[in-house]
C-alpha cells in the first residue's frame, strides 16, 4: 500500500501499524497528543485560536474518561474532538479569512504554520512541506481530509476511524482512497 509521508512527501511501502505501548497515565496520553490534534484541528477549523480552544476543551472532556482503559483513550479523544470542532464550526466561529493571501491571526500576525526549532534551514523545509501539505489538504472535501489525517497521520486502525466519523468502514477505505489519489496528483510536482 502506498502512503505519503509528511516528511518527505514520497510512496513509502507501509505495514500495518505496529501498536505503541499504551501511556500509563491520562496525562501521558494528552501530553503526546497535542501537537498532532492541534495540526489535526487547525485544518478542519482554518483558525489557530479556534483550534487551541477545541483542543483545550476535547482534553478537558478527556478527563471524565481517565478510568476508561487506556486502549480506549486515542479513539475516544478523536472523536470528542471532531465533535468539538464541528460543534465550533456550527456555532458560527469557523472564520476563512486566514484563507487569504497576506492572512494573519487575530492580534495581526503573519500566520506561522511549523515553527521546528532553531536551525533555519531545517525550519523553511519543514515550514514549506507543511504547507503544501496543509494546502493539498484544505482542497480535499472535509470527509477525505478526517480520513486521510486520522487513518494516516493519527494511524488509527479503519473500525476507531470509521467510529471517530461516524460512518462505515467502507466509507473509510472509499474516503481514504480518493484523498490519497487527490493528494498525489496535488503534491507530484513536490515529490
Amino acid at each position: 500500500m502506498l502512503l505519503l509521508t509528511p516528511a518527505k512527501l514520497g510512496p513509502v511501502e507501509t505495514e500495518a501499524p505496529t501498536p505503541s505501548p499504551e501511556p500509563a497515565t491520562l496525562e501521558a496520553f494528552l501530553r503526546g497528543i497535542d501537537a498532532r490534534a492541534f495540526r489535526f484541528a487547525e485544518l478542519g477549523l482554518r483558525h489557530r485560536e479556534d483550534a487551541l480552544d477545541a483542543v483545550q476543551d476535547a482534553m478537558l472532556k478527556m478527563l471524565a474518561y481517565r478510568d476508561r482503559p487506556a486502549a480506549e483513550w486515542s479513539p475516544l479523544f478523536w472523536s470528542i474532538l471532531r465533535n468539538r470542532m464541528v460543534d465550533m464550526q456550527r456555532r458560527g466561529l469557523f472564520r476563512l479569512r486566514w484563507l487569504l493571501p497576506g492572512s494573519t491571526d487575530r492580534d495581526g500576525e503573519p500566520v506561522d504554520w511549523a515553527d521546528d526549532g532553531p536551525d533555519p534551514s531545517r525550519s523553511h523545509d519543514s515550514r514549506e512541506a507543511w504547507e503544501r501539505i496543509s494546502a493539498a489538504l484544505r482542497h480535499l472535501p472535509a470527509r477525505q481530509r478526517e480520513a486521510f489525517t486520522l487513518r494516516v497521520l493519527e494511524e488509527l486502525d479503519v473500525a476507531d476511524t470509521a467510529r471517530v466519523m461516524g460512518c462505515s468502514e467502507g466509507s473509510v477505505k472509499t474516503h481514504l482512497s480518493r484523498a490519497r489519489e487527490a493528494l498525489q496528483k496535488q503534491l507530484e510536482e513536490f515529490r
